[in-house]
């Protein structure tokens, strides 16, 4: 299935930002970490699955996973 770049942009947006509240980070900090250790390029290839879970579950799995790539926050 098909999604639109508009519909990508905005969930990852929204991800983006409860990321950043999760670890109270502000969205250019959250962003940047996510950048940093490629959760946004997980969010990019595997949209088709992270946008049907839950945030709370999606902020453990790419915490998981950019902790494995060297992050810091866990």
């Amino acid at each position: 299935m098909g999604y639109s770049n508009h519909d990508k942009l905005e969930w990852t947006l929204i991800f983006v930002l409860e990321f950043g509240r999760h670890f109270g980070l502000t969205l250019k900090q959250a962003f940047n970490y996510l950048s940093r250790y490629k959760g946004i390029d997980f969010i990019d290839k595997h949209y088709d699955y992270c946008h049907t879970q839950s945030f709370q579950s999606m902020i453990s799995d790419i915490t998981d996973y950019c902790h494995r790539k060297g992050g810091a926050l866990v």
